[in-house]
């Protein structure tokens, strides 16, 4: 099928009515310091959801654009809603789709400060058998090829995020400013100061905005991952059809 929001109300009724899962992006408008836009994080959770276009049995939902990013707020461009106000939406828009029948989705999600909301709302979701919604994270899923492709201990705006948006949006990505994402990034995410987690907002460690070394960015392993990690998505899409509904509620303790 093609976007929800193509369709008119009759198409969007025959469509609705023959899908088994939804696809739903999400992501954020954020910085991602001074080589990737803003738009990153919900552009690449927007691509990998519309490779389920071609599928008769999903659906594709609207994308998110906005999400859980005020430790980015110190950055120019930076928007953000509350881990509440952004759960609460992911919620309720699953919820609208269940009552047109579709009671099964993936959430596709390009943001790491969303897990925590996306988990949430997936709980709240299955306990009230409303509808099952495990969210993927797509640097999850490619974790291993990340690990093979890059030497850096990354996060935001590094090498892999950087050479992923470099193959689907090259107009987007300013090469040559990777060398001073770097100058300012650190080399992991956060501080730590005798145990204690101290880096409350990313600018406490980083100048830049930057975390890990975006100067390693190819397009070409931007290619690899997002092949490798469309693949894992549609094979979760394949589980998920094929899994009852009955079989996705929380069980009862025996």
């Amino acid at each position: 099928m093609t976007l929800l929001a193509e369709q008119t109300t009759t198409a969007a009724a025959d469509a609705l009515g023959t899908a088994d899962v939804a696809v739903i992006p999400t992501g954020s408008t954020e910085q991602h310091g001074p080589a990737l836009p803003l738009g990153m994080d919900h552009m690449a959770a927007e691509a990998f959801a519309r490779t389920a276009t071609d599928r008769d049995d999903a659906v594709v939902l609207p994308t998110i654009p906005v999400g859980v990013s005020a430790h980015h707020r110190q950055f120019d461009g930076t928007l953000y809603v509350s881990a509440d106000t952004f759960e609460r939406y992911v919620e309720e828009t699953l919820s609208s789709l269940a009552e047109h029948g579709v009671r099964k989705a993936v959430v596709v999600n390009g943001h790491g400060g969303n897990s925590g909301a996306l988990r949430r709302a997936a709980r709240t979701l299955r306990d009230e058998r409303t509808a099952f919604a495990p969210p993927w994270n797509w640097w999850d899923s490619v974790d291993d090829l990340g690990a093979d492709l890059f030497d850096e201990e990354g996060g935001h705006a590094d090498a892999m995020e950087s050479s992923l948006l470099w193959y689907l949006r090259e107009d987007l990505v300013r090469p040559a400013a990777l060398e001073t994402a770097e100058a300012g990034a650190s080399e992991s995410w956060g501080e730590s100061i005798h145990g204690a987690a101290l880096g409350f907002d990313t600018i406490d460690f980083s100048e830049s905005g930057a975390v890990g070394r975006p100067t390693q960015a190819d397009p070409e392993k931007g290619e690899r991952l997002f092949e490798a990690a469309r693949d894992q998505l549609h094979a979760l899409l394949d589980w998920l059809v094929e899994r009852p509904l009955e079989d996705c509620w929380s069980r009862d303790h025996r």
